[in-house]
């Protein structure tokens, strides 16, 4: 990489001496080598890229993405996965066992972690709490945890058993393990189209309650309580949940959530036009759960956005809408959707890279003199169109695919690599 110098560009780092000041930053050979209102170039070799009008800070953390790899690659792989993460200014994604085989043995870890290295793009497996993600034997978690599981979650499998479930927060307890539990109540949701109310009615189709979010994360916390460990909840979509979570934080429970960036901008009136790209777990729920959501973020109730990155082949999508899987894609548009729901740049700092890495004990990248370079460059009012030029991902089911976005990274900075986006 050719010596860097970023110009004109506002600094936002919590806590940083220049917090929110217009700052040149002078990167060679991959470190910083100086911050200052004003660097003048001394040489030609130096690549000078135009910060006016555009945020900088750490590079973004991702707590739930999925790629295909192992077994999925026609969906994502991780060269795919990471070049759409790059392109929405993250520099660390941790990647759920949602795969084929499921990351559920120090085996699928490890080709992993080898099959990320060297990219501009830190992936960190998450490991299964179960074996296959069956919800019936715990897998290997401390063999995974040596070999660079970040945490443990049975994905988009969520563990029915609460023996088990108890189990898994008592043993990772003893390492300090994550344990990250997607709350759904089966029995519950059971066969569910789109989120249960007036718009499911309306439609005639299977809708799930928040009920079945909610009496997760309530049997999870006490689980957690008892086992006096420590739980992350990861997707939460309804105002039930923000308000257990809140109370259980005041009581001092050792637990952090999450939220997925397109459940703080969408409702369920979205799903009138039976677009399957609509079609996500947890489902998109009403405006009184956004509003929830919206000030669950605020309040500090809920520490991270994330882009719940799940791609499909078109043929798992292009269907009706009962039939077809859910997900969409959420790498490149995590930043635009957080614009969108009105966050300022020091929010979208805070919720995408200060505290996600919080949550999973990484050390948050400083952007002092000396210290390696892992920064996004960021415009929060560039217009861009998501489309086949743009999309780094192998797959396109986004409901906003062809439609115009506001907020867009720029430039990714990692581990002495540089990827400017056009």
């Amino acid at each position: 990489m050719d010596n860097i110098l970023i110009s004109s560009a506002q600094l936002i780092v919590p806590g940083h001496p220049q917090n929110g000041n217009i700052v040149d930053i002078l990167i060679e050979a991959g470190n910083i080598s100086r911050i200052a209102p004003r660097i003048k170039p001394t040489n030609k070799q130096i690549h000078v890229i135009d910060g006016k009008g555009r945020i900088v800070s750490a590079g973004f953390f991702d707590l739930h993405a999925n790629f295909g790899e192992p077994g999925l690659e026609t969906k994502e792989d991780i060269i795919t996965g990471t070049a759409a993460a790059a392109a929405g200014g993250y520099t660390g994604v941790a990647v759920y066992p949602n795969t084929n085989p499921p990351i559920h043995s120090r085996s699928e870890v490890a080709l992993v972690v080898n099959s990320a290295k060297g990219n501009i793009v830190d992936v960190y497996p998450v490991g299964t709490i179960s074996k296959r993600r069956e919800g019936k034997e715990l897998a290997e978690l401390y063999d995974m945890r040596l070999a660079g599981a970040i945490a443990f979650s049975d994905g988009d499998h969520a563990v029915q058993q609460a023996g088990l479930m108890g189990r898994a927060l008592l043993y990772a307890k003893g390492f300090e393990g994550l344990v990250i539990s997607f709350p759904e109540d089966e029995s519950v949701a059971g066969g569910h189209q789109m989120n249960e109310g007036q718009m499911s009615t309306y439609l005639g189709m299977k809708g799930k309650p928040n009920l079945a979010e909610s009496l997760m994360v309530s049997r999870d916390l006490f689980l957690a309580e008892y086992n006096d460990a420590r739980i992350h909840f990861t997707s939460i979509s309804t105002a039930e949940s923000v308000d257990l979570i809140k109370k259980a934080k005041a009581k001092g429970l050792n637990v952090t959530c999450d939220v997925a960036a397109h459940n703080l901008v969408y409702t369920d009136e979205e799903v009138v036009g039976f677009d399957s790209n609509f079609k996500v777990n947890p489902p998109l729920r009403t405006k009184k759960d956004i509003k929830a959501l919206l000030k669950g973020l605020k309040e500090g109730t809920i520490d991270a956005v994330v882009s719940q990155h799940t791609p499909h082949e078109v043929e798992y999508k292009n269907v009706e809408f009962q039939i077809a899987k859910e997900g969409i894609l959420g790498l490149q548009t995590t930043l635009p959707f957080l614009i969108e729901a009105g966050f300022t740049a020091d929010d979208i700092v805070r919720y995408l890279a200060v505290q996600p890495r919080q949550v999973v004990g990484k050390d948050i990248p400083t952007v002092e003199v000396g210290s390696e370079a892992n920064l996004v460059l960021f415009d929060m009012n560039e217009r861009w169109m998501l489309d086949t030029n743009t999309n780094k991902s192998k797959s396109e089911n986004s409901p906003v695919f062809g439609q115009e976005l506001r907020g867009k990274v720029k430039v990714v900075i990692n581990h002495g690599q540089l990827v400017e986006i056009k």
